[in-house]
């Protein structure tokens, strides 16, 4: 594996994986920036921004940008996060200067008309309103919320419809110039590339970019709020076929000696159709149709939990069977699941290698938030290290705090918030 890094003068960070074996590349613009950055009249701001980038720059219309890409065959495009926006495109290997000159194009000289931003503006409220009438979308935006209230973390990534229609130009350049500089953004890259190569590129076409270069200094960025987590209730009744519910706890993140055994203990419980949850509620209990689990970590904490779609009577039967299974799991985990859960982390890591826009995607968030690449054997070894101890451990630990409920669609028949939180008070 040749990966190599490079970190160039104005504080850009360049950092490649050679592949030999494919005949594309892969490469984007990772940017230390997203919700969480954001102050509370501009919510929803990084989102706006991204989907700008895309309206016209100095050299391109917005045709002329789609057209460009595509005549040689190849995909760009976007998304925001709570921690990072991104710009990546997919190009054959020919065709990498072209991909490098057009991402700093987009994110130096687009000109953010105001025809182009009213448009686009319109765009962003009915994605908008296509979320708000996406159960999934809704709970996890009210899950958010009531886990981190009254904090950035807590707000939604597309922001409230109100703040965007009125969100000036202004206020999206300024936003810009504080955030996308140089030394917060890592050049990803992955395929049949060479590094110095695309070095000389990166040199030339962000030579004058952000903190460091000296034809355009740019102000000091605002620090994010760090994460507190505080749990509670959230319920929205919707005439749905289905109830939507989401458990939540405080989590761990990304640099929490907690981080792998918690990612195989949310594999085991709710991973696939091998877990435990899978297994009992649906299969054996035929309770819900869909019931997973999921950690997401951030670079200072994060959120664990689980998700269930089940009818508006399973929801009774539902809790106590959940509480129950993950009761046993916080001290009867066995060799065989523990090694299935390792074998579904090792695999996804490896198949991260044969992907070329997964693999700048790692390297990029890597080097965000490590300040390095990470080999496959290192984090291969993080993974085998974990043995059940630290499994049942890190469940009890967060199954000790305090719970966050969010719930969409007939949700009458859930139990008070008072009882879910007992209930798992027990579990622990």
């Amino acid at each position: 594996m040749t990966v190599t890094r490079t970190n160039l003068k104005n504080g850009l960070t360049v950092v490649s994986h050679r592949m030999d074996s494919v005949e594309t590349v892969s490469l984007g613009i990772w940017v230390k920036v997203g919700t969480r950055y954001e102050p509370v009249e501009i919510n929803g701001a990084s989102h706006l921004l991204e989907h700008m980038a895309f309206k016209g720059t100095k050299r391109r219309s917005a045709l002329e940008i789609a057209e460009e890409i595509e005549a040689v065959g190849g995909h760009l495009n976007a998304y925001t996060s709570r921690e990072v926006t991104a710009y990546h495109a997919t190009v054959l290997k020919e065709d990498l200067a072209l991909a490098v000159d057009m991402i700093g194009d987009i994110l130096q000289d687009s000109v953010f008309e105001e025809i182009e931003l009213e448009r686009e503006r319109a765009v962003v409220l009915q994605e908008i309103g296509q979320a708000n009438d996406t159960p999934e979308d809704v709970i996890y935006d009210n899950l958010q919320a009531t886990a981190f209230p009254d904090q950035p973390m807590g707000r939604p990534v597309l922001g409230p419809p109100e703040i965007v229609a009125a969100m000036s130009r202004a206020s999206l350049v300024d936003y810009m110039g504080a955030h996308y500089t140089a030394p917060r953004m890592i050049l990803g890259a992955a395929g049949r590339l060479d590094h110095d190569a695309l070095v000389k590129m990166a040199e030339k076409i962000f030579a004058g970019l952000g903190v460091g270069g000296e034809e355009k200094p740019a102000p000091s960025a605002r620090p994010f709020a760090p994460i507190s987590y505080a749990g509670g209730d959230h319920r929205e009744p919707r005439p749905l076929e289905q109830a939507h519910l989401v458990i939540g706890f405080d989590g761990v993140g990304y640099h929490d000696p907690d981080y792998y055994p918690l990612a195989i203990a949310s594999t085991i419980l709710g991973g696939g159709m091998s877990s435990r949850l899978f297994q009992k509620i649906r299969e054996e209990l035929g309770l819900v149709y869909s019931i997973y689990c999921f950690s997401s970590s951030y670079e200072d904490g994060g959120l664990f939990g689980l998700y269930a779609g089940t009818g508006e009577e399973g929801l009774t039967a539902l809790l106590p069977a959940l509480c129950d299974e993950l009761g046993r799991a916080t001290g009867d985990i066995n060799a065989r699941e523990l090694a299935r859960a390792k074998a579904q982390l090792r695999a996804g890591l490896v198949m991260s290698l044969e992907s070329t826009s997964s693999r700048a995607e790692q390297l990029a968030r890597q080097v965000s938030i490590f300040g390095r690449p990470q080999t496959i054997e290192e984090m291969t070894t993080k993974v085998e290290a974990v043995d059940k101890v630290a499994v049942g451990a890190v469940l009890a630990r967060l199954l000790a705090g305090i719970p966050t409920v969010a719930a969409v669609g007939p949700v009458d028949n859930l139990e008070p918030y008072e009882a879910i939180a007992a209930r798992f008070a027990g579990v622990a």
